[in-house]
């Protein structure tokens, strides 16, 4: 007793019944999150129209709540809905208080979705919330876990007064296993369903899914109210027999031996390799039955295809279908990723000069020494032109190593430079303009997508050099074959510029900055071309030269009066011969009788000006009249010299050097980096003042006695500014003078035009040094990777694809590519002008252009398989035409007058010649017409032609009282799929709780 009643012996524990369990916690949280989303109380909304399930937009948000350590996803799925009215709330409110989900299941305009949740093809739902395990969880499968779940949403739906329909996902997920409630004020739905491997025989017709029906419903009236019956059979269509994919393969044999410009090389290839069009599934519908009409059994069926008021087809399209072009585009592509140089790919120095070789030598200094000829001789064949580089590469490397043979290298060399076959009574423009790409696409057109693309004309060496490089990619040994035409083209250039060829496919100009680098270089190297043509074809015996010089350079300091009018007259006969006079360019004098000077040495020209600076004003004006214009083009309007009174001429000046984008940015950020600073600025005036001072000694040696107000007024008229004013005689007259920032102290023109000397432009330095600028070019031709040149040639290649596709789609004339195309161009013109697009977004380009290709090959393919070329009469022909347009974009068609249309009788024929070849019946060519005079003769025991169907759906629905007789009124449906390995019945049922 002493042990018993000492007080540290006893123990007190205390349960606290106050705290929340984890299964209390879980309801609240379900609670919490229906709160959250707004989906307390009742919720109204106008009924639901015809198709608008498929058709409308469906949206969804998802949250994670938990029990204890089991993580569930609860997500909401709505049909997004336009907000009713005040009016239509109240009237809603008073006449009828069921949930939505009852009336959705009495919906019969939304049976059969296309294209929705699994849900909302099973119950006709347009709103509802599923609750699932989390992504990697276990699933629910022991029935106490399921419920325990089940009694969770139905506190929940309790206490917080929700209507929407509630779901938990059981089972494993691949079986789509799902049970629910749905709650009202006294009404209750529960949502079950069944879920078998196997049909069991004695519910495999619409008799025993009835018996089923009714004994779940239970209900105690007598007789049964009518039952609501759909049904739908799906047929499908896999072995499409004659009717084959028309896809011819690529003809490689004629890569080789084909026409030069045809299909090999001229144009990207086009199409699937394999049928896009994998199955065609024909359902067949009869929406509004009754228990009495029909008879479907184990012994005998009414439900024949032929017979069903309602046909509808949908296509499934085969998964990622194999393109040509957008292989052609990814295996392109995938060399930008390459880093591997041209040396390390083809195994030794890819460009190497034969310096060893003596006979080269021999030859080089013999063209050196032998007299330079006039004559521009003519190019005769392919073997001329790359003779002597294919002879070095030889050399060094077998034939049966390289990546490209020579019979197709030949071809591709012709194909670039048609300019080295002789062709006769053919121009250079003709070869051209046979060569283009597509003839479809409006020229206007073609040159927005050139410019917008940051790409190069298609009818350029450029855009056909990147075809070629797609080609040989894919067909010629890839990396290595692209290395090997590289090369070849490089060699090519070299040799064009060594012998002044120009390189054909080329506009003639600067280069022009709207296309990419590689066709900029190229126009580059044909400017360098052009002008070391000019400059050799000009030039005369060595002999000839010093002394037409020599006598040059004495005129120019000591000419006498006669010579000067002489020279004079002498302008005035090209004046008069019409010669050129619109623009300041070397080729309006390059062609003349006047050549080419270079420039003199600096001591030279120090002697020459001596003298000059040592006279006066008056002095001045006497050299004046001694020294004679050089370098005139044509006289200016009515301006005089201010000094002298002379006309004042315009002078023939140098063309400024053309330049590239990337010497362009190398110049700007020389300029930037000068800075701000008042010596830095000076610093880049000078540097960018060498054509003003090419312009300045131009104009004082064609204008003898002029002055810096002269040139003003001719260079820059607004810097010259006149004002009228009256003189002592009360006449008016005009007195100009610089502008005020031309008398600004240290202004960059007086300091040049002080340090000018009359020199025509044909003595003075060049402005433009082809030679140097030819060679960096080339050596930056030489220099590129194979995945710099294939990110240079991009643009092209996504030009030259896009193109095609739009002249595809031209043929079929499909809404949605037309729609992908403009897609297509606003992306990739933002993505494009840069240098350094982004990999990724070039990926989608990619797979955009590749998708408009699956598009056009399916519509394609349904016109053979549906035989749009034999139909006769052009109605029939135009209602075929928007059928298949229809069936490629939307998720099902129906077929206007069912079995018994144009449309619906093709679609007979495919299925029976199916159904003939897989019992081994002979097929005919043309299937007899369905018979309609009896309308059960499908089931009269026979063979039927038409193939039995792969799957049947079957809604059952009525109302009645439930549980009791007295009880309200309530929606019960029973959704019913009967396919070869899969048994589904969905059911909802309602029942009354106001006194239960």
């Amino acid at each position: 007793m002493a042990a018993d009643s000492d007080p540290e012996s006893e123990v007190f524990e205390i349960t606290d019944f106050t705290t929340a369990s984890e299964w209390e916690r879980f309801v609240s949280k379900i609670e919490e999150v229906l709160n959250d989303w707004k989906l307390i109380g009742s919720a109204t909304s106008k009924p639901l129209e015809k198709g608008e399930l498929t058709s409308g937009v469906w949206e969804e948000k998802s949250d994670e709540i938990s029990f204890a350590d089991y993580k569930f996803s609860i997500t909401h799925h709505y049909l997004k809905r336009e907000s009713s009215t005040d009016k239509d709330i109240k009237e809603v409110s008073e006449e009828d208080v069921l949930p939505e989900a009852m009336h959705n299941l009495l919906s019969m305009s939304n049976d059969f979705p296309p294209r929705a949740h699994c849900l909302v093809r099973w119950y006709g739902l347009r709103e509802f919330v599923i609750i699932a395990p989390a992504a990697g969880g276990d699933a629910v499968i022991s029935e106490s876990k399921c419920n325990i779940l089940l009694s969770s949403i139905s506190i929940a739906l309790g206490n917080t007064g929700c209507q929407v329909a509630l779901f938990v996902q059981i089972q494993q997920k691949p079986r789509r296993m799902y049970i629910g409630a749905c709650e009202g004020p006294g009404v209750r739905m529960d949502f079950e369903m069944v879920h078998l491997r196997k049909v069991p025989n004695q519910y495999n017709h619409l008799s025993g899914l009835l018996d089923i029906f009714k004994s779940k419903i239970g209900c105690p009236l007598t007789p049964l109210p009518p039952v609501n019956i759909a049904i739908r059979f799906t047929y499908i269509l896999q072995d499409w027999q004659q009717y084959s994919w028309p896809q011819q393969p690529p003809d490689f044999d004629a890569l080789i031996g084909g026409e030069v410009g045809g299909l090999e090389f001229g144009k990207l290839p086009f199409g699937a390799c394999e049928d896009p069009i994998s199955e065609l599934h024909l359902a067949t519908t009869w929406p509004h039955l009754t228990e009495g009409i029909i008879v479907d059994n184990d012994v005998y069926s009414d439900l024949d295809a032929l017979q069903a008021p309602q046909w509808s087809v949908r296509v499934r399209k085969a998964d990622n279908p194999q393109c040509l072009l957008g292989d052609f585009l990814t295996e392109f592509f995938k060399l930008c990723l390459r880093k591997e140089s041209t040396e390390e790919i083809l195994g030794r120095t890819a460009f190497e000069d034969e310096n060893k070789d003596h006979g080269d030598i021999s030859q080089a200094l013999q063209k050196l020494t032998e007299p330079t000829s006039v004559h521009i001789p003519r190019l005769s064949t392919m073997s001329n032109m790359v003779h002597s580089a294919r002879k070095r590469m030889h050399k060094n490397r077998r034939i049966e190593e390289s990546p490209i043979s020579n019979e197709v290298l030949n071809s591709i060399l012709l194909f670039l430079f048609p300019d080295a076959v002789e062709r006769a009574g053919e121009s250079s423009n003709a070869k051209r303009s046979s060569s283009r790409g597509s003839g479809i696409v409006a020229p206007e057109e073609e040159w927005n997508l050139f410019s917008q693309f940051k790409s190069a004309p298609s009818d350029s060496l450029t855009y056909k050099l990147a075809l070629c490089l797609c080609m040989v990619n894919f067909y010629h040994g890839g990396m290595r074959g692209v290395a090997h035409l590289w090369q070849e083209f490089v060699l090519e250039m070299r040799y064009r510029l060594e012998n002044n060829y120009l390189v054909p496919g080329l506009s003639p100009g600067s280069p022009d900055l709207k296309c990419c680098l590689l066709h900029q270089k190229l126009q580059m190297l044909n400017c360098c071309i052009e002008r070391k043509k000019l400059r050799d074809g000009g030039r005369k015996p060595t002999s000839e030269n010093a002394m037409v010089g020599s006598s040059e350079r004495k005129l120019s300091n000591s000419a006498g009066k006669g010579t000067m009018e002489y020279f004079d007259n002498k302008e005035f006969e090209k004046e008069s011969k019409g010669e050129p006079s619109q623009q300041k360019s070397w080729d309006s004098w390059s062609d003349s009788e006047e050549e080419f000077f270079e420039c003199l040495s600096d001591t030279e020209e120090l002697k020459e000006s001596e003298p000059k600076e040592r006279t006066t004003k008056d002095d001045k004006k006497k050299d004046v009249q001694k020294s004679r214009p050089e370098g005139r083009l044509h006289q200016h309007g009515k301006l005089t010299l201010l000094l002298t009174g002379d006309p004042l001429y315009i002078p023939l000046t140098q063309e400024p050097a053309p330049m590239t984008e990337d010497l362009l940015e190398e110049q700007s950020e020389v300029l930037a980096k000068l800075g701000t600073s008042a010596e830095g600025a000076h610093l880049r005036a000078r540097m960018q003042s060498a054509c003003l001072m090419s312009d300045m000694e131009s104009f004082k040696a064609a204008n003898p006695g002029c002055c810096l107000e002269d040139f003003v007024r001719w260079y820059s008229p607004r810097d010259y500014v006149e004002e009228e004013f009256t003189d002592d005689g009360g006449d008016k007259v005009l007195r100009g003078e610089l502008s005020a920032r031309m008398k600004i102290p240290g202004n960059m023109w007086v300091e040049v035009w002080e340090n000018a000397k009359p020199i025509p432009a044909r003595r003075q330095r060049r402005l433009f040094d082809d030679t140097r600028e030819a060679e960096k070019v080339l050596h930056y031709l030489v220099g590129l990777k194979p995945a710099d040149l294939t990110r240079h040639l991009l643009p092209c290649i996504l030009h030259a694809a896009l193109l095609k596709v739009k002249e595809e789609e031209s043929i079929e004339d499909i809404p949605s590519v037309r729609k992908i195309i403009q897609q297509i161009i606003t992306h990739a013109s933002k993505l494009l002008r840069y240098s350094n697009p982004d990999i990724k977004k070039l990926e989608e380009i990619i797979g955009q252009i590749t998708a408009s290709e699956t598009i056009i090959a399916r519509s394609r393919s349904l016109q053979a398989k549906f035989g749009i070329k034999k139909c006769e009469k052009e109605d029939e022909r135009e209602e075929l035409e928007r059928f298949l347009s229809c069936l490629l974009e939307q998720p099902e068609v129906p077929v206007i007058g069912a079995c018994r249309g144009p449309i619906g009788n093709i679609i007979y024929k495919l299925f029976v010649n199916s159904q003939k070849a897989s019992t081994l019946t002979p097929m005919d060519d043309e299937p007899e017409k369905p018979d309609y005079s009896d309308e059960y003769k499908s089931s009269s025991g026979a063979v039927s032609e038409f193939p039995l169907p792969t799957g049947r759906e079957i809604i059952l629905r009525t109302t009645l009282p439930r549980p009791a007789p007295y009880s309200k009124s309530l929606p019960q449906r029973m959704y019913c799929v009967l396919l070869k390995d899969e048994f589904r019945l969905a059911g909802a049922f309602s029942s009354d709780t106001s006194f239960f």
